[in-house]
Protein backbone atom coordinates (compact mmCIF):
# COMPACT_ATOMS: atom_id res chain seq x y z
CA UNK A 1 0.00 0.00 0.00
CA UNK A 2 1.71 2.81 -1.08
CA UNK A 3 0.84 6.90 -2.36
CA UNK A 4 0.87 5.51 -6.01
CA UNK A 5 -2.12 3.16 -5.42
CA UNK A 6 -4.01 5.74 -3.97
CA UNK A 7 -3.50 7.90 -6.65
CA UNK A 8 -4.18 5.05 -8.90
CA UNK A 9 -7.45 5.02 -7.35
CA UNK A 10 -8.48 8.54 -7.70
CA UNK A 11 -7.73 8.05 -11.30
CA UNK A 12 -9.96 5.27 -11.67
CA UNK A 13 -12.91 7.52 -9.75
CA UNK A 14 -12.25 10.69 -11.87
CA UNK A 15 -14.81 12.02 -14.12
CA UNK A 16 -13.75 15.00 -16.51
CA UNK A 17 -17.16 16.22 -16.54
CA UNK A 18 -16.97 17.18 -12.57
CA UNK A 19 -13.68 18.55 -12.66
CA UNK A 20 -15.93 22.42 -12.98
CA UNK A 21 -17.93 21.18 -10.13
CA UNK A 22 -15.03 19.94 -7.89
CA UNK A 23 -13.11 23.49 -8.81
CA UNK A 24 -15.69 25.45 -7.02
CA UNK A 25 -14.58 24.11 -3.40
CA UNK A 26 -11.27 24.89 -4.13
CA UNK A 27 -10.37 28.35 -2.84
CA UNK A 28 -7.01 28.65 -2.49
CA UNK A 29 -4.51 30.95 -3.73
CA UNK A 30 -2.24 28.45 -5.54
CA UNK A 31 -2.01 29.03 -9.57
CA UNK A 32 -0.56 25.19 -9.60
CA UNK A 33 -3.34 23.18 -7.87
CA UNK A 34 -4.94 21.10 -10.96
CA UNK A 35 -8.36 19.65 -10.55
CA UNK A 36 -8.87 15.81 -11.43
CA UNK A 37 -12.81 15.55 -11.23
CA UNK A 38 -13.14 13.53 -8.15
CA UNK A 39 -16.04 14.38 -5.92
CA UNK A 40 -15.18 14.69 -2.38
CA UNK A 41 -17.87 11.79 -1.72
CA UNK A 42 -16.12 9.69 -3.56
CA UNK A 43 -12.37 10.72 -2.28
CA UNK A 44 -13.36 10.13 1.57
CA UNK A 45 -13.58 6.32 1.28
CA UNK A 46 -10.80 5.71 -0.88
CA UNK A 47 -8.55 7.67 2.06
CA UNK A 48 -10.56 5.33 4.28
CA UNK A 49 -9.09 2.26 2.37
CA UNK A 50 -5.75 3.85 2.67
CA UNK A 51 -6.07 4.16 6.67
CA UNK A 52 -2.42 2.28 7.10
CA UNK A 53 -0.68 4.20 4.70
CA UNK A 54 2.36 5.46 6.64
CA UNK A 55 3.37 8.89 7.46
CA UNK A 56 6.13 9.28 4.27
CA UNK A 57 3.68 8.10 1.84
CA UNK A 58 1.21 10.66 3.07
CA UNK A 59 4.23 12.99 2.84
CA UNK A 60 4.65 12.24 -0.56
CA UNK A 61 1.06 12.68 -1.62
CA UNK A 62 1.05 16.48 0.16
CA UNK A 63 3.55 17.67 -3.21
CA UNK A 64 0.68 16.47 -5.62
CA UNK A 65 -0.26 19.16 -7.48
CA UNK A 66 -3.94 17.44 -7.29
CA UNK A 67 -6.63 19.00 -5.34
CA UNK A 68 -8.34 15.84 -4.98
CA UNK A 69 -4.87 13.53 -3.81
CA UNK A 70 -3.74 16.46 -1.00
CA UNK A 71 -7.55 15.99 0.33
CA UNK A 72 -6.94 11.89 0.20
CA UNK A 73 -3.60 13.17 2.22
CA UNK A 74 -5.65 14.89 5.12
CA UNK A 75 -8.39 12.51 4.98
CA UNK A 76 -6.17 9.42 5.39
CA UNK A 77 -4.25 12.05 8.39
CA UNK A 78 -7.89 12.53 9.99
CA UNK A 79 -8.89 8.47 9.86
CA UNK A 80 -5.63 7.94 11.72
CA UNK A 81 -5.56 10.15 14.63
CA UNK A 82 -9.43 9.11 15.27
CA UNK A 83 -7.69 5.75 16.51
CA UNK A 84 -8.82 6.12 20.13
CA UNK A 85 -5.53 3.72 20.39
CA UNK A 86 -3.22 5.30 18.23
CA UNK A 87 0.18 5.41 20.06
CA UNK A 88 1.42 8.84 21.39
CA UNK A 89 4.40 8.70 19.17
CA UNK A 90 2.26 8.26 16.12
CA UNK A 91 -0.13 11.36 16.80
CA UNK A 92 2.51 12.99 17.62
CA UNK A 93 4.13 12.41 13.98
CA UNK A 94 0.53 13.73 12.87
CA UNK A 95 0.49 16.64 14.68
CA UNK A 96 3.86 17.66 13.18
CA UNK A 97 3.56 16.40 9.97
CA UNK A 98 0.19 18.52 9.35
CA UNK A 99 2.50 21.88 10.55
CA UNK A 100 5.56 21.35 8.87
CA UNK A 101 3.96 20.45 5.63
CA UNK A 102 0.68 23.26 6.27
CA UNK A 103 2.29 25.08 2.79
CA UNK A 104 0.32 22.22 1.11
CA UNK A 105 -2.62 22.47 3.65
CA UNK A 106 -4.03 25.62 1.32
CA UNK A 107 -7.21 25.21 0.80
CA UNK A 108 -10.37 26.37 3.37
CA UNK A 109 -11.59 22.45 3.53
CA UNK A 110 -7.95 20.50 4.53
CA UNK A 111 -8.10 22.35 7.49
CA UNK A 112 -11.52 21.43 8.48
CA UNK A 113 -10.76 17.95 7.54
CA UNK A 114 -7.84 17.57 9.57
CA UNK A 115 -7.11 19.95 12.35
CA UNK A 116 -9.78 18.77 14.56
CA UNK A 117 -8.68 15.81 15.10
CA UNK A 118 -4.70 15.88 14.07
CA UNK A 119 -4.25 19.07 15.85
CA UNK A 120 -7.58 19.36 18.28
CA UNK A 121 -7.36 16.44 19.62
CA UNK A 122 -3.09 16.21 20.34
CA UNK A 123 -3.32 19.27 22.14
CA UNK A 124 -6.13 18.29 24.11
CA UNK A 125 -3.91 17.74 26.96
CA UNK A 126 -1.14 19.34 26.11
CA UNK A 127 -0.09 23.09 26.22
CA UNK A 128 -2.21 25.00 23.16
CA UNK A 129 0.40 27.82 22.75
CA UNK A 130 0.85 27.04 19.16
CA UNK A 131 -2.62 28.10 18.85
CA UNK A 132 -1.74 31.47 19.55
CA UNK A 133 1.42 30.75 17.34
CA UNK A 134 -1.15 30.04 14.50
CA UNK A 135 -3.26 32.48 14.98
CA UNK A 136 -1.13 35.09 14.26
CA UNK A 137 0.73 33.51 11.08
CA UNK A 138 0.62 35.60 7.61
CA UNK A 139 -0.93 32.67 6.20
CA UNK A 140 -4.60 32.60 6.57
CA UNK A 141 -4.83 28.99 6.43
CA UNK A 142 -2.89 28.18 9.61
CA UNK A 143 -4.83 30.73 10.94
CA UNK A 144 -8.59 29.01 10.40
CA UNK A 145 -6.26 26.38 11.40
CA UNK A 146 -5.48 27.69 15.17
CA UNK A 147 -9.98 28.32 15.32
CA UNK A 148 -10.97 25.03 13.67
CA UNK A 149 -8.79 22.48 15.88
CA UNK A 150 -10.53 23.98 19.13
CA UNK A 151 -13.46 22.43 17.68
CA UNK A 152 -11.77 19.19 20.00
CA UNK A 153 -12.14 21.13 22.95
CA UNK A 154 -15.11 22.77 21.90
CA UNK A 155 -16.60 18.70 22.28
CA UNK A 156 -15.95 18.50 25.72
CA UNK A 157 -17.40 22.08 26.71
CA UNK A 158 -14.11 23.65 27.15
CA UNK A 159 -14.99 26.44 25.04
CA UNK A 160 -12.22 29.57 26.17
CA UNK A 161 -9.58 28.64 23.93
CA UNK A 162 -12.39 29.21 20.98
CA UNK A 163 -13.26 32.79 22.32
CA UNK A 164 -9.99 33.95 22.98
CA UNK A 165 -8.91 33.49 19.63
CA UNK A 166 -11.55 34.07 17.79
CA UNK A 167 -11.03 37.62 19.53
CA UNK A 168 -7.96 37.80 18.28
CA UNK A 169 -8.92 37.05 14.55
CA UNK A 170 -11.95 39.49 14.13
CA UNK A 171 -9.88 41.66 12.37
CA UNK A 172 -9.16 39.24 9.89
CA UNK A 173 -9.67 39.93 6.45
CA UNK A 174 -9.45 36.71 4.93
CA UNK A 175 -13.79 35.90 4.12
CA UNK A 176 -12.73 32.17 5.41
CA UNK A 177 -11.08 33.07 8.61
CA UNK A 178 -14.14 35.22 9.13
CA UNK A 179 -16.09 32.15 8.15
CA UNK A 180 -14.49 30.16 11.01
CA UNK A 181 -14.88 32.87 13.27
CA UNK A 182 -18.67 32.27 12.84
CA UNK A 183 -18.87 28.70 12.93
CA UNK A 184 -16.92 27.50 15.94
CA UNK A 185 -17.91 30.48 17.78
CA UNK A 186 -21.48 29.39 16.92
CA UNK A 187 -20.53 25.55 17.84
CA UNK A 188 -19.20 26.84 21.41
CA UNK A 189 -21.71 28.69 21.71
CA UNK A 190 -24.10 25.75 21.86
CA UNK A 191 -22.09 24.46 25.14
CA UNK A 192 -22.10 27.97 26.64
CA UNK A 193 -24.65 30.71 24.88
CA UNK A 194 -23.72 33.32 27.92
CA UNK A 195 -19.75 33.09 26.60
CA UNK A 196 -21.04 33.20 23.14
CA UNK A 197 -23.14 36.69 23.72
CA UNK A 198 -20.57 37.81 26.14
CA UNK A 199 -17.75 37.86 23.09
CA UNK A 200 -20.30 39.45 20.80
CA UNK A 201 -20.83 41.92 22.91
CA UNK A 202 -16.87 42.53 23.10
CA UNK A 203 -16.65 42.44 19.01
CA UNK A 204 -19.89 43.48 17.81
CA UNK A 205 -18.91 46.90 16.07
CA UNK A 206 -15.59 44.97 14.60
CA UNK A 207 -17.18 41.87 13.15
CA UNK A 208 -18.95 41.66 9.51
CA UNK A 209 -22.43 41.44 9.48
CA UNK A 210 -22.37 37.96 8.01
CA UNK A 211 -19.80 36.76 10.53
CA UNK A 212 -22.44 37.47 13.77
CA UNK A 213 -25.11 36.35 11.88
CA UNK A 214 -23.17 32.82 11.47
CA UNK A 215 -22.89 33.13 15.31
CA UNK A 216 -25.75 33.62 16.26
CA UNK A 217 -27.84 30.99 14.30
CA UNK A 218 -29.02 28.82 17.93
CA UNK A 219 -29.69 32.54 19.80
CA UNK A 220 -33.09 33.36 20.05
CA UNK A 221 -34.55 36.01 17.60
CA UNK A 222 -34.45 38.18 20.01
CA UNK A 223 -31.09 38.19 20.59
CA UNK A 224 -30.00 37.76 17.07
CA UNK A 225 -32.28 40.83 16.20
CA UNK A 226 -30.57 42.89 19.40
CA UNK A 227 -26.96 42.04 17.62
CA UNK A 228 -28.52 43.74 14.11
CA UNK A 229 -29.53 40.46 12.57
CA UNK A 230 -32.46 40.02 10.51
CA UNK A 231 -35.06 37.62 11.46
CA UNK A 232 -37.86 36.35 9.70
CA UNK A 233 -40.87 36.52 12.05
Amino acid sequence: MNAADLIAALEDAADPKKIDCVARFFQGDDPNTQIMGVPMPKVFPIAKAFVALPLSEIDALLDDPRYEVRMAAVSVMDFQARKKRLPDEDRKALFDLYLRRHDRLNNWDFVDRAAPHVIGEYLRDKDRSILDHLAHSVNPHERRTALVSTFAFIRRGDVSDTFRIAGSLVDDEDTYVQKAIGSWTREAGKKDPDALVAFLMRHKDRLPKSTIATSTMHLSSDQREAFGVKVRR
